[in-house]
């Protein structure tokens, strides 16, 4: 809805009325549409200005009507009937102007912007383009160069960025519409020929095709099979050598394409999944909605190792005061100056000076006392976490909540050397914990919904997707990561290289396959969690411990001081010494070669399929089992999870999307497959919940839960 208010004598004020945001709903558009003819049609007003409802001038397409039919005024032609208006036309920005938001600021003359709205055009994030002549305006407006940074990235800019780029006309720190209708007044009769931005032409540089052959280069490379930011390119390429009319219909074209693709509608998913997963719910029923959190200003970290020095920068950065405590004086020494830089850098990347944080450093636990919420980040042994645990126990106020930054340990054992096992949740972060987004809360059956409604809170402060989960092994993620890994070593045991694994799974879309990933995180990493799992066995080549297969290359390499990058050899070589590029190792190759000659194995030919299927579906066939214990509450859960935390990527929608987009009946048949040729791997049986699904028809991803709490007999 909009609605029509004359103003100042002669300025018919257009008001955008759809709360929150003032999407462009169809009737919204419809609105815009007719007060903007009453307008142009009343002989009293003879400019006018486009302002949003609470602050807000418009936040783009309505998502929620795409998966509907199309109903209400298309946007081209209503933006298009805004630019040929005979009256100035002003858009008065506050808050944000993004997508189709955007691209009706650029229809109108002129753009007037509060200083702290933010602009953009992030429907690349959603497997989109801007489709009501973003693609074709912005370039006109601020040249090919820049358009291209804004459209294929989805990024927003700020009010003075965008008055530097020519975004906008003006910007203000005083009431916007105020000033819009001001500026609108001063305009009044002035030509409106050169404020037309699609009658304008696109200013081209010299080598325009060279230009863009090297963006499109970098952008396949960036977008590892995203279809919408390669369309971005193709549209502005369209913009540039096209006129607009030609332009508008390859922008439609290329829309056309993506709108109804498996990627957009992964993308759409993976949007309205972060939603989902901060409304967590616990097997008791208590929710976010209902679990009031307690408040939290004063926080302490334990421990100053690396994970420990990311989440004290993530804390400060957001404002709250942080005692950091390291017992041994060196280790302190050399954590302050690390937190330090990492705020430093921080102020520098942001373009902001450079701030005294609230962060205090102690050697004594005691220094902790007075907090109301204790992160602990020691190294991941349960002893030594135990100890800490009963010491914060009689240290810390009775409301104290106390939190572990465990990857994989039992939350219920650390709560039992605690007085208050309610007040005990995990807070699993993923290195480097001040920049990746993913916060995996892990809930213990005795946790109290406050305190995880706490860190859930929390974590949104901090910039995270929390996602909160319940305590088994290895949580959801590493539980799920663990078979996933297992499968990709046992590939190449039977015949693969670590480099044809690799290519396979960044071709898929990871930023990084498994064993480059390995050598960056460190083999040793791993081969410690073995080691206390008793799986190791020094100089043993046995592939079957504990009752079922087991693969000791990793732990061969380890003994063999190959750690990766930080020793220059793991499972690539890293040459010179310090370098991040992982090249094909021929000591590596006789290595493999020697050891499955000892254990008399025939390496075979291994196609990308065969590695895609069995990565991919022990994934999510231990998905399956972990929905059907319990431990997260929806496949939304488990694919934001993956999504942030192990940059699974997006245009797939996370593993349990895939799953749903693959076709559940062909997971099951390949899993049964496997499960046929290595009987010795317990975990590619196929899960329970996966059987019902199929059986159930294979509903689409947003009906399993109807399946989940449906009773079923254990026969």
């Amino acid at each position: 809805m909009a609605a029509l208010t004359l103003v100042s004598g002669s300025v018919g004020l257009i008001t955008l009325q759809n709360p929150p945001v003032n999407a462009l709903s169809a009737a919204v558009r419809q609105g815009i549409v007719d007060t903007v003819q009453k307008a142009l049609s009343n002989p009293q007003v003879k400019a006018v200005v486009i302002c949003g409802q609470n602050g807000v001038f418009c936040a783009g397409a309505d998502i929620k009507e795409f998966s509907k039919p199309m109903s209400g005024p298309h946007v081209v032609p209503m933006i298009d009937a805004i630019e040929v208006a005979n009256k100035p036309v002003v858009a008065a920005i506050e808050g944000s102007a993004l997508g189709g938001g955007l691209e009706l600021a650029l229809g109108c003359h002129y753009r007037i912007s509060q200083s702290k709205a933010q602009l953009g055009l992030p429907e690349v994030l959603l497997g989109l383009l801007p489709a009501a002549g973003g693609t074709q305006r912005l370039p006109r407006l601020i040249g090919v160069p820049a358009a291209l940074d804004l459209i294929t990235t989805g990024r927003y800019v700020t009010a003075a960025e965008a008055l530097k780029l020519g975004m906008v006309d003006q910007v203000t720190d005083k009431n916007t519409v105020e000033a819009a209708i001001k500026f609108a007044l001063s305009v009044v009769g002035q030509s409106l020929e050169s404020r037309r931005i699609s009658t304008l032409p696109c200013p081209c540089p010299a080598d325009m095709d060279a230009l863009f052959e090297r963006v499109m280069q970098r952008v396949k490379q960036s977008a590892r099979g995203a279809m919408a930011p390669v369309a971005c390119v193709q549209a502005v390429q369209a913009a540039a050598t096209l006129p607009y009319a030609q332009g508008i219909q390859r922008e439609r074209e290329l829309m056309d394409t993506l709108f109804t693709s498996g990627q957009a509608r992964a993308l759409q998913y993976c949007f309205f999944s972060q939603r989902v997963v901060s409304r967590w719910s616990m097997p008791n029923g208590a929710r976010w909605d209902n679990s009031k959190p307690k408040h939290v200003s004063k926080v302490a970290v334990i421990g100053l190792g690396t994970m420990g020095r990311g989440i004290t920068v993530a804390l400060a950065l957001a404002g709250l005061s942080v005692v950091a405590v390291e017992t041994q004086q060196q280790q302190m020494m050399a954590g302050q100056s690390a937190v330090s830089g990492m705020l430093a850098r921080a102020a520098q990347k942001r373009g902001v000076p450079s701030v005294k944080h609230q962060v205090h450093y102690s050697v004594e636990l005691e220094a902790v006392a007075d907090v109301e919420l204790v992160i602990e980040a020691v190294f991941e042994d349960l002893g030594l976490k135990k100890q800490i645990f009963k010491r914060l126990s009689s240290v810390c106020k009775t409301d104290t909540l106390l939190c572990s930054n465990t990857s994989a340990l039992d939350i219920d054992e650390l709560a039992s050397q605690t007085h208050r096992p309610e007040l005990v949740v995990g807070m699993h972060f993923f290195a480097p914990a001040h920049l990746m987004k993913l916060l995996e809360v892990v809930y213990g059956p005795r946790s109290a919904p406050q305190a995880v409604a706490t860190v859930m809170k929390l974590g949104k402060r901090i910039g995270k997707v929390s996602v909160a989960v319940g305590n088994c092994r290895g949580f959801v993620s590493n539980r799920m990561l663990k078979l996933y890994a297992e499968q990709a070593v046992f590939l190449v045991e039977e015949g693969a290289s670590p480099e044809m694994v690799d290519h396979t799974l960044e071709k898929f879309g990871f930023p990084m396959g498994l064993f480059r990933m390995s050598d960056l995180s460190g083999l040793d990493v791993g081969w410690k969690v073995r080691k206390a799992e008793g799986l190791v066995e020094p100089g043993q080549m046995s592939r079957v411990r504990q009752g079922r297969r087991y693969c000791p290359l990793g732990d061969l390499l380890c003994e063999q001081g190959r750690f990766g990058q930080k020793t220059g050899r793991g499972w690539y070589l890293y040459e010179p010494a310090g370098s991040r590029e992982a090249r094909p190792d021929p000591w590596l190759q006789s290595f493999l070669e020697e050891y499955r000659a000892r254990q008399g194995l025939v390496p075979r030919r291994i196609d990308s399929q065969e590695v895609l299927e069995r990565c991919l579906y022990s994934l999510i066939n231990e998905g399956f089992n972990i929905l059907q214990e319990g431990i997260a509450a929806g496949p939304e859960d488990i694919d934001m999870i993956y999504v942030f935390g192990f940059s699974f990527p997006r245009h797939r929608g996370g593993p349990m999307f895939y799953a749903s987009q693959v076709g559940l009946s062909r997971v099951l048949q390949r899993l049964e497959h496997y499960q046929q040729q290595h009987p010795d791997v317990p975990y590619l049986q196929p899960s329970s919940l996966l059987r019902r699904l199929v059986s159930s028809g294979s509903p689409p991803i947003q009906k399993w839960k109807e399946v989940m709490r449906t009773p079923h007999s254990a026969l």
